[in-house]
This record gives structure tokens, C-alpha cells and sequence, in this order.
């Protein structure tokens, strides 16, 4: 175990959220140093919201896509001298209160990178996002050859090894796929922890089309080998 304090920055990548951030960066903030909000060119109060939170905010004048919104963070966090970083839905989709659990294989030191598994309890979660989710699985597996039983989650923590060596060029979705190439090609150890998904009628109408996903796939197979 590190003997040292580690310095954990979440990062909330956020497009036209502003009626749900409050309630996930008030749920946050217990367990992390600092957060920053990403708001990926959001048309509604997103920023506003997030700057009277008492958070960094961190603007794209577009919408470029949660991948990009990611690393965005990613480079934010990094300038704030951070050891640790852990990204989730702005959208309330993640339960917080799960952040221990995902933190703690990083204090232990048995883990490089650790990933949210919403397949690991009961939850309760739509056909079609197991579906969508077990394409995504089969297309990062054919792509890295590394198995992650839910490679599409956004709830992911990265230690000091992967914060330092990660680098994302996807924009959009597909950038998920890409964490768990890089987790490959640099060799991090990752452990999987099943947490709990909370969907609503909001969470899955924000949620990816079948048209957006079969996009998505295509891209995956396209530039998944590009670098």
C-alpha cells in the first residue's frame, strides 16, 4: 500500500446536464480531492451549474464527443498534480457511493487501472444495453485482445502508472475501446468491480441509438489499429 496521501481528481464529462450534475458532484465529492467538470458544448446552464457547485470547469466550445471530453479532463487533472483520476457519467447513471470500492485495488497497490462492471451485481438494466454492451465487449476484445467484461462503461479509475502513460485520440464512444487497447499495449494490471447502474427513462433516452452504436462499431474496426 502507497504510504503516501494520493491526490484523486474525478472528472465529470458533461453535455447538457444541468438539471443532474448538482445532485452527482454534491454525491461526489465526499470521496475525492477535487472535480472537473468537462462541458463538452453543452446548450443549456451545464457550466453555470457546475461553476456555483464550487468545481473547476473546463469548456469546449463544441460538442467533440466524450472521448474528447475525457482526456480533456485527463490533461486538466494532470495539471492539478494528480495521482489518481476517476471519470463517471454526469448524468446520475453511476452510484457514487461506489467509489471506494473502485479506489481501494489503486491503495493496495494490485491494480493499474480499474474498471466499473454494472454486469457484476443485480442490476436492473435494459435488454438492449446488453446487447449494445456485449458487441462492444466482443469488438474491444477483437481489437486488443484483452477481455473486459464491460468495457463500455464510463466508470473507470485510473492510478498514477496509467494517468501518466494514457492518451486518448478517439472523440467519440469507441474512446472506450481505445482505454482498453492502451491498457494492453502498456501493460496495466486491471481489476473489474461490480457496481451498481441506476437507468431511467432520462439516462437511456441520453444513451446511445442502434444507429450511433453501429456507427460507433464500425469506427472501432476502422481505427482501432490506428495510432
Amino acid at each position: 500500500m502507497p504510504s503516501f496521501a494520493m491526490n484523486i481528481v474525478a472528472i465529470l464529462p458533461a453535455h447538457n446536464e444541468a438539471t443532474r450534475l448538482e445532485a452527482v458532484i454534491q454525491a461526489t465529492e465526499p470521496y475525492v480531492d477535487a472535480i472537473i467538470v468537462v462541458d463538452d458544448g453543452s446548450t443549456d446552464q451545464t457550466s453555470v451549474v457546475a461553476k456555483a457547485a464550487g468545481v473547476q470547469v473546463v469548456r469546449h466550445r463544441q460538442n467533440l464527443g466524450a472521448g474528447a471530453a475525457t482526456m480533456t479532463g485527463i490533461e486538466a487533472a494532470r495539471r492539478l498534480g494528480a495521482d489518481i483520476v476517476l471519470t463517471l457519467d454526469a448524468d446520475g447513471q453511476h452510484d457514487p457511493q461506489d467509489i471506494p470500492a473502485m479506489l481501494n485495488p489503486i491503495h493496495e497497490d494490485q491494480a493499474d487501472a480499474v474498471f466499473a462492471n454494472r454486469f457484476g451485481r443485480r442490476n436492473s438494466i435494459p435488454f438492449i444495453r446488453r446487447i449494445f454492451n456485449a458487441i462492444g465487449n466482443c469488438l474491444s476484445f477483437a481489437a486488443t485482445g484483452l477481455w473486459v467484461p464491460d468495457s463500455q462503461c464510463g466508470f473507470k479509475v485510473f492510478g498514477p502508472k496509467a494517468l501518466r502513460q494514457i492518451d486518448l485520440r478517439m472523440n467519440g464512444y469507441e474512446f472506450c475501446t481505445e482505454v482498453v487497447r492502451e491498457a494492453k499495449h502498456h501493460r496495466w494490471r486491471i481489476v473489474n468491480v461490480p457496481t451498481k447502474v441506476i437507468y431511467s427513462e432520462y439516462t437511456i433516452a441520453k444513451g446511445q441509438s442502434f444507429a450511433n452504436g453501429v456507427k460507433t462499431a464500425f469506427r472501432i474496426l476502422l481505427r482501432s489499429f490506428i495510432r
